[in-house]
């Protein structure tokens, strides 16, 4: 899937790994502003002590 991935972006290496790390970026950005709270809404962490 990586390889095919590599294929499919234009430019030289240095331009296909700037692509690479801003879709990493936004992909994280996106998981931790709008997935995660999304989620927490439904998961209810019981209070946990640990003596």
């Amino acid at each position: 899937m990586y390889g095919a991935l590599w294929r499919v972006l234009p430019g030289p290496w240095w331009v296909r790994v700037f692509i690479l790390l801003v879709l990493i970026a936004a992909v994280l950005y996106g998981l931790l502003f709008y997935a995660f709270p999304w989620v927490s809404e439904f998961v209810n962490p019981q209070e946990v002590t640990v003596e």
